[in-house]
């Protein structure tokens, strides 16, 4: 089975993803770091130097393009299922589990890492909870069409385990 987990950055979809693979027994891929390796750089880099649109278009092939293992877990990047049929080809190809956590909870999390982050460089306090905020409302259509949504506050790789089961 391949479990594709995705939701807003921040959320946790890298350390809980590490998280089930280990307690599964599955491989676990991250998704940013193949497309950084294929890069040749960071995603922010990658960012600066071709912008959003060539990003969205080698982070929907890296996607696609992709050998998963038979039984793998797959960290995604936040803005991935809003782009393309990207959402459709996981809910096709596995299973999709977005981590919902409000945009104060993200803004709390993200605040001290913003640098790493291209779309929110330079935000602090109210202005990153809005932008969080507006952000989250554009992409909320496509995290809903996950096939589990899970409270990102009070989530344990049992419950997780669970869920997917």
């Amino acid at each position: 089975m391949r479990i594709f987990f995705i939701g807003f950055m921040g959320c946790g979809k890298t350390t809980w993803s590490r998280k089930l693979a280990n307690y599964l027994g599955y491989e676990c891929l991250d998704l940013d770091h193949i497309l950084e390796a294929k890069a040749g750089m960071s995603i922010a880099d990658y960012f600066t130097q071709y912008g959003q649109d060539a990003f969205r278009q080698l982070e929907s092939s890296i996607l696609k393009e992709t050998d998963y293992p038979e039984n793998a877990v797959v960290s995604t990047g936040g803005g991935l299922p809003c782009f393309f049929d990207n959402m459709e080809w996981m809910n096709t190809n596995g299973q999709t589990l977005y981590i919902k956590l409000s945009p104060k909870t993200l803004a709390e999390r993200l605040d001290k890492g913003k640098s790493t982050r291209p779309l929110i460089q330079g935000l602090h306090g109210d202005e990153l909870v809005a932008f969080i905020a507006e952000k989250l409302a554009e992409r909320e259509g496509f995290y809903q069409q996950a096939t589990h949504i899970v409270n990102g506050i009070d989530i344990t790789v049992e419950k997780l385990a669970g869920i997917i089961a």
